[in-house]
């Protein structure tokens, strides 16, 4: 379960990023001296950046204003302009664009977000690494943002900073840590022959689904339903209401999906205070920490939705480079890489949750050479950090297994390790049952027709289209 904080809406959740501790020593960045922006010592292909940019329509036109921009390094050259954070919606690879950026404005670029709304985007491996690793001074606490007079109450990305205006009491500090624990506890009790059993059921029922027609859109029907299913089953939902749950969590529930949604939690718990079960729900209703059950409720929505999306997103881009990348799929099926290690190549090319909100300054600081002020937000750029040429100078060489990325965050606000544990088990699963029982699959359309949802924030692919050799169910739909 991969992300970082609750995600833009309920039905594309941003999963909580959090990788343990890189295992390998990566190599210090050399200093960073670009040529100012836009006025390059020598020529160069036209970019996505070139293009015209409008900017979105203000939230208060009625009072025309020069949006703040984050401080320029001491220095006699002109400020880089800000950079739309919504451009990274636009590529089908954006690993070109954190390289101009980087190039452009070092490993720490001015960015704006939805409203001319400034903050700074974290591109560099080792700078990541420096924010993730100092919570006190680049705090989770949105409470901390400059920005909150400009914010008004229907600002699109409240969602992804973690904050409702007008401000609802929240946990901090202390009391945070405790709740996290309590989850990780949760989490951690998870039986592992119940959970891998759940994946396989639930994986084959799905392929029982399609596997007689020779052609399906594995995102559709199988990626994007899979991993809710199996969470599903972990909180202790009955079996008759995956699908629902399934429905409402991918936006297929209609304007009813977030509130049925919070319907199925609400009689969960009451069930699950009735008679306890052997199920996630049940250990955090039996917590020593006594949480009420809507703040209970709370968190099981966002365990579920940013559990769910970045576990699709490992499913389906996995199965992309493995259709669609010769070298990748010689590797996998010629019996030298297992699926296990493909899944780890594809966190550092393909990583689903790309950009994460974030971290607040604590204080005025340098980072990257820029100059970050108390409260100015940062988002930290996963993706581009896994691609940072500082550790990476020839990204074709095979990773061969180093989990050093950052796809699952790092620090004390990473992923816990149990999240992470249960959804690389439901991918896992999810791509060696869909080998196992279509041999033959293959891509359905040409690679480069393959398209991405519109997001700057999670990676994933719209539809994949496959083809294969029709084969028979294997048994009863779960």
């Amino acid at each position: 379960m991969t992300g970082s904080g609750p995600p833009p809406n309920p039905h594309t959740p941003h999963p909580p990023p959090s990788p343990d501790t890189p295992s390998s020593p990566y190599t210090p960045i050399p200093p960073n001296n670009p040529p100012p922006p836009y006025a390059p010592t020598s020529p160069r292909t036209p970019s996505a950046w070139d293009a015209p940019y409008t900017p979105p329509n203000p939230y208060t036109p009625h009072t025309p204003h020069t949006p703040p921009v984050p401080s320029a390094p001491d220095s006699e050259a002109p400020d880089p302009r800000p950079v739309p954070l919504d451009r990274l919606r636009l590529p089908s690879d954006p690993s070109a664009l954190y390289q101009e950026l980087r190039a452009a404005h070092g490993p720490v670029a001015p960015v704006l977000l939805d409203g001319d709304i400034p903050a700074w985007l974290v591109l560099g491996y080792r700078e990541l690494h420096q924010v993730t690793a100092d919570p006190a001074l680049f705090s989770r606490d949105a409470e901390l943002w400059n920005q909150w007079p400009r914010i008004p109450d229907d600002w699109p990305l409240l969602p992804v900073v973690g904050r409702a205006r007008p401000p609802v009491p929240h946990p901090a500090g202390e009391g945070r840590t405790r709740r996290a624990a309590m989850i990780a506890d949760a989490l951690t009790a998870v039986d592992p022959a119940r959970l891998q059993g759940y994946a396989e059921r639930f994986a084959d029922a799905l392929v029982d689904g399609f596997c007689a027609r020779g052609a399906a859109d594995v995102i559709r029907e199988y990626a994007t339903v899979l991993p809710v299913r199996v969470l599903a089953a972990l909180f202790g939902f009955p079996p008759e209401e995956g699908p629902g749950l399934a429905a409402a969590v991918n936006g297929d529930g209609g304007t009813d999906g977030g509130q049925g949604l919070a319907r199925a939690v609400a009689r969960l718990l009451e069930r699950r205070r009735r008679t306890p079960g052997q199920d996630i729900v049940s250990r955090l209703l039996a917590s020593p920490e006594g949480l009420p059950d809507d703040e209970i409720a709370r968190d099981l929505t966002s365990l579920l939705t940013a559990g769910h999306q970045p576990t699709a997103d490992w499913i389906g881009n996995s199965l992309r480079l493995m259709l669609t990348e010769d070298r990748f799929a010689a590797s996998l099926f010629g019996g030298r890489r297992s699926v296990v290690e493909a899944m780890n190549e594809v966190l550092w090319e393909d990583t689903p949750t790309q950009n994460v909100v974030g971290r607040w300054a604590s204080r005025d600081t340098l980072l990257g050479g820029r100059r970050v002020r108390a409260g100015d937000l940062l988002v930290l750029s996963l993706a581009a950090a896994n691609s940072d040429p500082g550790i990476r100078a020839d990204r074709t060489a095979p990773t061969g297994g180093n989990a050093a990325f950052f796809s699952f965050g790092h620090g004390a606000h990473r992923c816990p390790f149990p999240a992470r544990e249960i959804a690389e088990v439901i991918a896992r699963t999810a791509i060696e049952v869909i080998l196992d029982r279509l041999p033959d699959l293959d891509l359905a359309v040409p690679p480069q027709a393959l398209t991405r949802r519109p997001s700057p924030w999670l990676r994933g692919l719209s539809a994949l289209p496959v083809r294969f050799t029709p084969t028979t169910v294997v048994g009863p739909e779960y």
